[in-house]
This record gives structure tokens, C-alpha cells and sequence, in this order.
């Protein structure tokens, strides 16, 4: 039996530890996300156990807005042997710029809708040759 630190874990084994579907997993190697350590003979991937550290940082990365393309840019850097933590701080802050600005975008039409339903009470019964003059109003 290998070492712990040598134990190579085959794709459901990961799948369990990780809770991360097989297909995901096969997805994320096909981005180049993760790397598997080889084959068996069966031809089943192995991995080794640091894909779990992996894993794990894809997915809250993905919780924090990250698309899988920013983490494999945040991925490759780090497999370049320098730290990520700077480019990880630039992706974060561009993430809240684009959270403020769909906020802005979802307050302005937040008051068209006020202002559309406020019109709503003068509403005739049944409106002729229009589907509902308030939506066509602009």
C-alpha cells in the first residue's frame, strides 16, 4: 500500500471525498482545471490526493462568482509556482464592480415597474386595439 502522502485516489473515490460528480470531475480535466496522475490498467484516472485541496477551491471560487475560465487563469499562475492570492484579489474586486452595477441596473427597473403599476388603478376595463396600454406607454 502507498504512503498517504503518495496514496493515489481513483475518480469515485475523489467523487466521494469531494462530492463532486464523475462528469464534473472529467469536465474540469478537460479544461485543464485538474490533472490526473495516470491511468490503471484498467484504464480508470488516478488522482493525487491534493485534487481534493483542488476541488475544493473550484468550488467556492465558483460560490464567490468566479467563472471556470478566471479559475484557470487563477489555477495556471499558481502552478506557476507564484502566488495567486493577487490575481484572486483582482478578479474579487472586479466581481463586486459588476454586483454594483447590476444593482444600479436593477434599481432603475425596479422604479419602472413602480411606475408602470402605478398607472394601474386608471386602467380601463377592457382596453380596444392594445394588449394592455400601460406595457405599450413609452
Amino acid at each position: 500500500m502507498l504512503t498517504k502522502d503518495n496514496q493515489l485516489l481513483l475518480i469515485g473515490q475523489v467523487t466521494a471525498k469531494s462530492q463532486v460528480p464523475i462528469r464534473t470531475i472529467r469536465y474540469y480535466e478537460s479544461l485543464g482545471l485538474l490533472k490526473s496522475s495516470g491511468r490503471t490498467e484498467g484504464n480508470f484516472r488516478q488522482f493525487s490526493a491534493d485534487v481534493l485541496t483542488r476541488l475544493s477551491f473550484i468550488k467556492r471560487a465558483q460560490k464567490l462568482g468566479l467563472s471556470l475560465e478566471e479559475i484557470g487563469e487563477i489555477l495556471k499562475v499558481y502552478d506557476g509556482g507564484k502566488p495567486a492570492c493577487d490575481r484572486i484579489q483582482e478578479k474579487l474586486e472586479d466581481k463586486i464592480l459588476d454586483i454594483d452595477h447590476q444593482i444600479e441596473q436593477l434599481l432603475t427597473l425596479r422604479g419602472e415597474l413602480k411606475g408602470v403599476l402605478s398607472g394601474w388603478e386608471s386602467l380601463p376595463i377592457k382596453p380596444e386595439d392594445t394588449i394592455c396600454p400601460l406595457i405599450e406607454k413609452t
